[in-house]
């Protein structure tokens, strides 16, 4: 008997995102054939490096930056581009952003900046009660004790806790949070990942949390796409790609952190401009596996510089776009 996967939440395919080039330059392509799918209740963790195209590919699945060329599908629909579907989608999809503080408008009070959502949307019902629910949700508690509290007079997780409890009163099937924690001191960061988690648990969000800790992956995610120059490069279960990480940019990622168990990996150089993208594997300019001479041994070093690795597919299993790699998954 064959059992049949049940639909992705939202899914990306064949996602292209261009900028115009500078100085004379081809256009940028910052999100590059991006294949990715989040399912109903799962957290899915997109990580790499500043200027890999993660927040880009955040905004495109939330229809702020329409795609070049590919699409993005919520429950099987695809997304479309006018306002009014924008505007409905984005009940249902909700963006949490880094830095709160940014995020709040500072002459706004607490109960303004939550109730701004059912005011845009034109929610009916006891708006009151709603502000009040979200707010007691995030850990706000007593919520009515916030109401007329102003940004500044809030702590960095409080802000953030207001932030989080704005996109909860539209009652949303996903968030996307764009480095939720980022800003904040890491006494308060382990808070809000035990709230993300906890709203998960109570309501069954999902999520798509863009980071580059991997600490914070770990924390959180049920499953982690790396990403590096507009393409994800490895996917799979958060266990099985941080514990065991085949991809040599994941490696690297990896090596540095402090727990890490193996000699630090330092990249060469700067990623290359996403307007000039390397022929064959986008990372061979910098991988220590070619320079090293262990790609050559395999045998791949010249496919590493030629061939561009498949796209990945955006389903929910372990995959890798490495020559290297995949020559040892069939040694």
């Amino acid at each position: 008997m064959t059992t049949t996967a049940p639909r992705p939440l939202l899914s990306a395919r064949g996602l292209h995102v261009t900028f115009p080039g500078r100085h004379g330059t081809g256009p940028a392509r910052a999100v590059d054939g991006v294949e990715l799918d989040i399912g109903a209740g799962e957290i899915v963790a997109l990580v790499g490096e500043s200027g890999c195209g993660k927040s880009t590919l955040a905004r495109s699945l939330l229809g702020l930056v329409p795609p070049a060329r590919g699409s993005v599908s919520f429950r099987g629909e695809p997304l479309a581009y006018s306002s009014r579907a924008l505007k409905a989608y984005r009940r249902r999809v909700q963006l949490v952003l880094q830095d709160p503080s940014g995020s709040l408008n500072p002459r706004h009070t607490v109960y303004d900046a939550v109730a701004e959502g059912l005011r845009i949307h034109g929610r009916a019902g006891d708006e009151r009660a709603v502000v009040a629910r979200a707010l007691s949700r995030c850990g706000l508690r007593p919520p009515e004790r916030f109401f007329l509290r102003y940004p500044h007079e809030l702590s960095g997780g409080q802000r953030q806790r207001v932030v989080i409890a704005g996109a909860l009163v539209l009652e949303p099937e996903l968030l996307v949070a764009d480095e939720p924690v980022a800003s904040l001191d890491a006494s308060v960061r382990g808070e809000v990942l035990a709230l993300l988690l906890r709203l998960r648990a109570e309501l069954g969000l999902s999520a798509l949390v863009v980071t580059h800790d991997l600490g914070l992956a770990w924390n959180i995610a049920d499953r982690v796409a790396v990403m590096y120059l507009g393409r994800i490069v490895e996917t799979g279960g958060v266990e099985q790609v941080l514990t065991a990480p085949r991809h040599p940019y994941t490696q690297a990622l990896l090596s540095v952190l402090p727990e890490a168990r193996v000699d630090p990996v330092i990249l060469a150089g700067e990623p290359p401009d996403p307007s000039r993208i390397p022929a064959g594997c986008r990372f061979h300019v910098r991988c220590q596996v070619l320079a090293s001479g262990a790609a050559g041994r395999a045998g791949v070093a010249e496919a590493c510089r030629t061939q561009d690795p498949e796209v990945l597919g955006g389903g929910g299993q372990a995959q890798v776009a490495c020559h290297w790699a995949r020559t040892r998954a069939t040694a």
